[in-house]
This record gives C-alpha cells, sequence and structure tokens, in this order.
C-alpha cells in the first residue's frame, strides 16, 4: 500500500488544479480488487492530513464506498377501526342527558344529548325517593303541550321552544274600549 501513501502526498504537494489526476488514480485503486483494505488505509491516513487533503481524500471514499442497502420502510401502521355504533337504547348517564324542563316543586325532565329520548324524575310518594323514568315518544307530545305556557323551561335547551310549538295557541283577551270614547 505504498502506492496509497505516495498518491496521498502527491495529492498533499500538488496545487489545487494538478489534483485531479490523483484523485483518478486513488478512485481506481479504491475502486480495484483490493478496494476494501485501500478505502481503510485511506480513512486511517484521512485523519492526520491537512483540512483540503481531507476533503479530497473524502470525495474518493465517498465515491467508492458502497452504498448500504436500506431496509424498506415499514408499511404505515393500520388506523384503528372506527368504533362501533353507539347503541340508542344503551343505559344512560347522567352526562348523556341535558336538563330541559325543572320545576321546583319535583318534576325534572331530561332529554338525551342524542337521539330524541326524553326522562322525567317525579318524587315517589310512598318512599319521598326521586325516580327516573323514560318517557313514551306520545307521552313526549302530551307532556310538552301540558307544560307548554310553563315558566319552568330551561332556557337554550331547546325544549321550551318546542313545547311552546306544540301548545294549542292562547287565545286572545278581548279588546278594550277607547280610553274616553263612547261605548
Amino acid at each position: 500500500m505504498v502506492e496509497v501513501e505516495s498518491l496521498v502526498a502527491a495529492l498533499r504537494a500538488a496545487r489545487w488544479d494538478a489534483r485531479e489526476p490523483i484523485k483518478a488514480q486513488l478512485l481506481a485503486l479504491a475502486s480495484g480488487a483490493d478496494g476494501a483494505s485501500v478505502r481503510e488505509q485511506l480513512e486511517a491516513m484521512r485523519k492526520s492530513e491537512l483540512l483540503e487533503v481531507q476533503w479530497e481524500i473524502e470525495e474518493v471514499l465517498e465515491a467508492t464506498t458502497p452504498k448500504k442497502e436500506t431496509a424498506p420502510a415499514p408499511p404505515p401502521p393500520e388506523p384503528p377501526p372506527p368504533p362501533p355504533p353507539e347503541d340508542p337504547n344503551r343505559p344512560l348517564t347522567a352526562k348523556d342527558l341535558v336538563l330541559v324542563y325543572d320545576d321546583p316543586r319535583g318534576l325534572v325532565l331530561h332529554k338525551s344529548k342524542v337521539g330524541e329520548r326524553w326522562f322525567a324524575t317525579q318524587v315517589d310518594p310512598r318512599t319521598g325517593q326521586p325516580q327516573t323514568f323514560e318517557l313514551h315518544p306520545q307521552e313526549v307530545g302530551q307532556v310538552k303541550q301540558q307544560l307548554a305556557n310553563s315558566p319552568y323551561w330551561v332556557l337554550g335547551s331547546g325544549a321550551a321552544t318546542a313545547a311552546a310549538a306544540a301548545a294549542p295557541p292562547m287565545p286572545r283577551p278581548p279588546a278594550k274600549p277607547p280610553v274616553g270614547g263612547r261605548r
């Protein structure tokens, strides 16, 4: 490997415009049959050389070092399966309900956040404990009609406007005679 040492010494002594032929000889040696040992020797010598010579040797090493085969990228992870649709008849919790009517005399109405399920809570006169039960769709319409003009509908729940729409129109009061006029 004396030839490699002499070429590196010539590379060191050569002017910048005379370095290309020397690099071509180093490329030929590093690409030849003993390429691995030439690259090892160049790598060892590169560390103790001037910076400009180090750059020239690095160019030779980069051009002759076999490229590592990169492993194929792993396939992207499969997206998680979509959650199963919620059962509209599953048992509800307090966080699934919205308060729509709150009468301090003991009647509370809740509506489910998803779907059209309505629940009433009343105090059981026998036990004194509140009981919650689901209203049937026809009962919902009746309750809305009965409580349509009640002041206990919760504002912003949307149920107050629905109840007012379900109620029959209120009769208008009779017109008052004009003040100071004929009767």
